[in-house]
């Protein structure tokens, strides 16, 4: 049996939580159970779940503060439509001229630079200005007409890449005058990982922690898996269930996440690159990855990859697991996920494509559609 605690009132309140938490392990008297301690607070206009098994009330609580404080710092220095850290580095990338970047986003410029060039350039977090322009840099986008298309080519002509960033030690220098940095795709996979580092230093074996529908989870819940479900594109109801343990992530990129309709069209957040349009052909992906960071990113090129693509961005990036649900419904997956998901919605119509980990050599099979058992 397990005992969560959900803390949600305040540092003060919280330590009460932690407390009360000590006291329900007490009662139980029992010291093969495992209990579940878990917190509950907002960042990155999400709510960020943490969960720690087999640990002291107080560890936990250290562990919670430490977390907290580290990701409300990530959240207000790497939000780009927040006035700060990022606001600065969009106004000079444009000059041309070199300057001192801030350390906290050099890690994020190196990773996006590799990411986009294993997407193929799917994934880029250089298209800022055109986030803005359609009015996807707030959580709640307005119904408003879409851009002009002329607009929307004048940017797509202008090309900005991550490519189009140097970076020298400390300075930091752009060569395109349309770079506008926005690391909304993968500023939540990276804040997870650096808490689950947290977490190991403390000495943590087993905990996950949520933001959104991004999490990464290491070790397991008290003896069993960490049960993670896969919610249909709707964000409606569930798709599947995936039993995680050891040390995973699971990131899913939605087109719900951030959208709005139109005259009667619906418009979303995530970007294709090439044509400054919402990507079509995509509703959702799902990423199982060993990192939090890499999963999210991954998620994002696949999205704008579609189902005819998804399966070589995904061998470019080394996947393993992927979960692709097109615009149609379908669920395209491949084989080795498949053997490991409890299927919930029975209606879907999966897809089992080639495999992704594949003996070296060997040649793949054509994915064919697959009945869900009943």
């Amino acid at each position: 049996m397990l005992y969560p605690l959900d803390l949600t009132l305040g540092r003060t309140r919280r330590r009460a939580g932690w407390i009360a938490a000590a006291l329900l392990i007490l009662l139980t008297g029992c010291r093969s159970e495992a209990p579940v301690i878990t917190a509950r607070f907002t960042a990155f206009d999400s709510i960020v779940d943490l969960s720690l098994v087999r640990v002291e009330p107080a560890l936990a609580a250290r562990a919670n503060d430490l977390i907290e404080q580290d990701f409300r710092f990530l959240d207000s220095t790497l939000d780009t439509w927040k006035t700060g850290v990022m606001e600065r580095v969009n106004q000079l990338l444009p000059t041309g001229e070199p300057f001192v970047a801030p350390p906290a986003i050099l890690p994020l410029v190196r990773m996006s630079q590799t990411y986009e060039k294993l997407s193929g350039g799917l994934f880029n977090p250089a298209l800022g200005n055109l986030i803005a322009l359609w009015g996807f840099n707030v959580p709640q986008p307005e119904c408003n007409p879409p851009p002009r298309d002329q607009v929307i080519e004048r940017w797509v002509k202008a090309n900005p890449r991550m490519a189009d960033i140097q970076l020298d030690g400390l300075e930091i220098q752009g060569n395109n005058r349309a770079l506008r940095l926005d690391f909304q795709p993968i500023i939540r996979g990276y804040a997870i990982d650096l808490a689950i580092a947290q977490i190991k230093e403390l000495g943590i074996r087993d905990a996950l922690v949520q933001i959104g529908r991004d999490l990464r989870a290491i070790g397991d819940r008290g003896g069993q898996p960490w049960r993670i479900p896969i919610r249909r594109p709707s964000g409606a109801g569930v798709l599947a269930v995936l039993k995680v343990m050891g040390d995973e992530s699971v990131a899913t990129t939605a087109a719900y996440d951030r959208d709005f309709i139109y005259a009667g069209v619906n418009y979303h957040h995530i970007l294709d690159p090439r044509t400054g349009q919402p990507a079509r052909g995509t509703q959702s992906v799902t990423v199982v990855h060993g990192d939090a960071v890499t999963a999210t990113a991954a998620a994002t090129a696949l999205f704008v990859a579609g189902p005819k693509h998804w399966h070589a961005v995904a061998q470019a990036f080394g996947l393993r697991y992927v979960i692709l649900v097109d615009s149609k419904g379908n669920v395209h997956l491949n084989p080795e996920l498949h053997a490991r998901l409890d299927i919930v919605d029975t209606n879907a119509e999966l897809i089992l494509s080639p495999p992704l980990a594949a003996p070296p050599g060997a040649p793949p099979t054509a994915g064919q559609p697959r009945s869900n058992p009943a």
